[in-house]
């Protein structure tokens, strides 16, 4: 493995793994807010312990969190120090300003964890949602980064030198609403059918189904919420993609000819030698209609774009595929738990309801880190979008590969503590606590 290799190897390792921890870091202050709203308004003990127990679950997240994103933000340094160089005075205030919503977060979470029966009980819960709030932003502004990366704008290019720079400009660039909106509903989705499937798996288990049953209601609807909406942010984001990344968007689609009646493709293995998709479904026209609400609109197709700045085919389209499969799938169980909601509440106690819910457990966090995968290899082979090259950035140092190595039994290890902690919090279920959080009662 070649330096470059090892070098996007070890970023897209360091981001795969810390985005999960972003996501549940992101909302899961919500769903213990709201838990935490329900107890205080019902003084039903049963919120309060589902409160203190998705507490310590967010603890555990943020940590964790905490520690991987200081190391990816050391990894921009070293291992593209021509690119911090160039675009760190340009993008660099979406950084500084994420770094402030994460102490205010650190601080709000200390107040929350070792707030019970020391403060006002809606301070205490307000305490809480700054939790949530703080860290969707502290999310919010790192997409804003990667959004620059995607549509650079706040600088004039002239003569290999960054000129007139504007840091506001820059941090709200073309692509920031999109992106910021769609990996928010990704992250509600993903971490509301993850927590949804865990407590699914307990009720389907017999274990302290009364509390496991409000549990998974309040996780199962943020997520159903999200996956329901999530079509809506997609096509705002395709839209941008297709504006301001063609290539990106024709690897996505694995569109190789520019052609009228676009067609849209499902499935299929891309064939970049002879151009052409074996085994896809061809919708003829779709494509030109989702991107230009025409069906005669051409969409450019990778023959337009230069062979050097094309972007690697097969693995974008088959993340995108992924990533639009698993949504589907999630927005399908989304529409079964509402009517079960709205009609059918005998489902919640079905074992093929509860399984279908244990199986979407990890849907979320996949179709994630695929859309990721499009974000990051459908820019390639651009590090900032037709600005500066991955090639270029890199370091020059030796021995990357090393620590790619290094880097992936850490995170390795680091991911078996966490689940060690998280199978430990989820078996010691708290049944009975007193105002002061001491239990009295614990049930396996």
């Amino acid at each position: 493995m070649d330096n470059f290799m090892a070098a996007r190897s070890q970023m897209a390792l360091s981001l795969g793994f810390h985005i999960i921890f972003s996501c549940i870091g992101m909302v899961m202050p919500f769903f213990m807010a709201v838990s935490h709203f329900l107890y205080l308004r019902s003084n039903n003990n049963i919120y309060q312990n589902i409160t203190k127990a998705w507490s310590k679950g967010v603890a555990i997240f943020f940590a964790t969190g905490a520690v991987s994103g200081t190391v990816l933000s050391f990894e921009l340094g070293l291992l593209w120090p021509t690119f911090m160089k160039h675009a760190g005075p340009i993008f660099g205030m979406p950084f500084s300003l994420e770094g402030t919503a994460f102490f205010i977060e650190a601080i709000a979470l200390g107040f929350f964890l070792y707030g019970w029966g020391k403060f006002n009980k809606w301070f205490h819960w307000f305490t809480g949602v700054i939790v949530g709030v703080s860290g969707l932003t502290s999310g919010i502004l790192v997409v804003a980064a990667n959004a620059w990366m995607n549509t650079p704008t706040g600088f004039d290019l002239v003569n290999g030198k960054y000129l007139n720079i504007d840091p506001i400009k820059a941090m709200f660039n073309p692509a920031w609403f999109s992106q910021a909106l769609h990996m928010s509903i990704a992250a509600f989705a993903a971490t509301g059918f993850a927590v949804a499937g865990v407590h699914a798996l307990m009720i389907y288990r017999k274990k302290n189904i009364e509390f496991h049953l409000r549990s998974f209601r309040i996780a199962a609807i943020f997520g159903v919420l999200a996956a329901i909406l999530q079509p809506l942010s997609g096509d705002i984001s395709a839209k941008m993609v297709a504006k301001r990344q063609p290539a990106k968007l024709a690897a996505m689609e694995a569109h190789f000819n520019t052609e009228p009646y676009s067609p849209l493709i499902l499935g299929g293995i891309p064939d970049e030698k002879n151009k052409t998709v074996n085994y896809a479904i061809e919708l003829p026209g779709m494509l030109s209609f989702m991107i230009y609400e025409d069906f005669k609109k051409p969409v450019k197709g990778l023959d337009q774009i230069p062979k050097a700045d094309q972007p690697p085919v097969a693995v974008t389209h088959y993340a995108f595929q992924l990533m639009v499969s698993l949504g589907m799938l999630m927005m399908a169980l989304g529409v079964i738990y509402l009517i079960a909601l709205a009609k059918k509440k005998s489902w919640f106690s079905k074992n093929w309801f509860l399984k279908l819910f244990i199986l979407a457990t990890p849907l979320g966090f996949i179709a994630v880190e695929a859309g990721w995968t499009v974000t990051e290899v459908g820019r390639q082979p651009w590090i900032v979008q037709g600005v500066m090259r991955t090639a270029d950035a890199v370091t020059p140092m030796p021995g990357i590969a090393y620590s790619f190595y290094l880097f992936t039994a850490v995170y390795l290890s680091l991911s078996c503590v966490v689940v060690f902690l998280l199978y430990r919090q989820i078996k010691m279920v708290p049944v009975l606590y007193d105002v002061a959080g001491k239990p009295h009662l614990k049930a396996h």
